[in-house]
């Protein structure tokens, strides 16, 4: 029986982070304790003075859900090796490709604790830290760990890289989790495609609905990308922004399509002064605007009223676009609203009994 459970994906921002906390919170509900860690951290803030050395290791992410769900410290596990552009020199000029001590340590530090379960979250992909002898295949044989899949689906053209993952991963692949799918299609899938996967010898432990709040980002993130300036309410940098909007129509024609939005930015031209205002009285989180010239300061006093943000850049209307979309659904899920929503999608579209009687945990079963 493994207290070790490895938390894996084919893609990036594949929804790890959520199926986390969601693990996590029913565990802890029922008074089995959880530790949580990230062997390859992918994001570390510097560390504080005073701090102690281990938590100064910890990834971002560890650091978040150990916050939001109450975690002591001592469960929260300090990464061995940081994923960067200087390490990645480092060890490929080494020519060791070999995990090092730390992967003897974390054997140690699993042994020391017999009771509850062990979530290790791995890197984006299957092959993504072979160069640390730390990819997830690596991790669940040196651990003799089981491995769940958390699993972008579009189509059923998504299974070819379960099957790879099966094939890599053999026995040691206890199951997945379908993330993202079209909210008007998870019946059907439930219905059809799940017993087609188990038959495949895929387990499917849940199919979680695309979810338009879990791949928004936040105006500040937004900010950083983009490099813009901030012209008002850069203490409203927090709001989360759902969907994207251009305003290169007629006025009238802006007011009804942004009256079907929700959550907005939107993306103008710093001299179309009747599109920026229309979109100010609809559902927009910020306001971004592209172009020679700076907006009028009636429009400036209106957004302060309404306490949306007005970002400036440099960039082209097109370029700008492009990377706003290229956030979506890439970004850490470092918000509580998005926490708490994720703990809840989880709870609701997943079922774990055959998982924890794999691990031996007396869990729901």
């Amino acid at each position: 029986m493994s207290s070790t459970l490895l938390i894996g994906s084919c893609d990036p921002f594949s929804g790890k982070s959520a199926l986390v906390l969601g693990l996590t919170r029913t565990l802890t509900k029922q008074g089995l304790p959880v530790r949580y860690g990230k062997p390859l951290a992918t994001s570390v803030r510097p560390p504080r003075q005073g701090e102690a050395a281990a938590l100064a290791c910890l990834d971002d992410d560890v650091r978040f859900v150990g916050s939001i769900l109450g975690l002591p410290e001592e469960h929260l596990l300090p990464s061995l090796e940081l994923l960067a552009a200087s390490t990645a020199q480092e060890r490929l000029l080494s020519g060791n490709l070999e995990p090092g001590e730390g992967f003897s340590r974390l054997r140690q530090q699993l042994a020391a604790y017999p009771d509850g379960l062990t979530l290790l979250e791995g890197t984006g992909t299957l092959s993504e830290g072979l160069l640390y002898g730390l990819s997830l295949p690596q991790l669940a044989r040196g651990l003799e760990a089981p491995v769940v899949l958390v699993h972008l689906w579009e189509d059923s053209r998504s299974v070819d890289q379960l099957l790879a993952a099966r094939n890599l991963l053999q026995d040691r692949l206890a199951g997945v989790v379908l993330n993202a799918v079209d909210p008007e299609a998870v019946d059907r899938l439930r219905a059809e495609v799940v017993p087609a996967l188990e038959q495949l010898g895929l387990p499917v432990f849940g199919v979680m609905p695309r979810s338009p709040l879990l791949r928004s980002v936040t105006v500040e993130e937004l900010v950083d990308r983009l490099e813009a300036r901030v012209l008002c309410c850069p203490e409203r940098l927090d709001l989360l922004v759902e969907t994207l909007s251009i305003g290169a129509m007629n006025v009238n024609s802006a007011m009804e399509f942004f009256r079907r939005r929700r959550n907005m930015a939107v993306v103008t031209g710093a001299d179309r002064t009747d599109i920026q205002l229309a979109a100010l009285e609809a559902s927009t989180q910020c306001l971004i605007l592209t172009g020679a010239g700076e907006p009028l300061p009636q429009l400036i006093s209106r957004a302060e009223e309404l306490e949306v943000p007005i970002l400036k850049v440099e960039q082209d209307t097109l370029t700008t676009v492009e990377v706003i979309e290229r956030a979506f659904g890439h970004v850490r899920l470092h918000e509580t609203v998005k926490a708490s929503y994720a703990i809840r999608l989880v709870e609701e579209h997943c079922c774990f009994d055959r998982l924890f009687e794999r691990l031996g945990l007396a869990v729901g079963v």
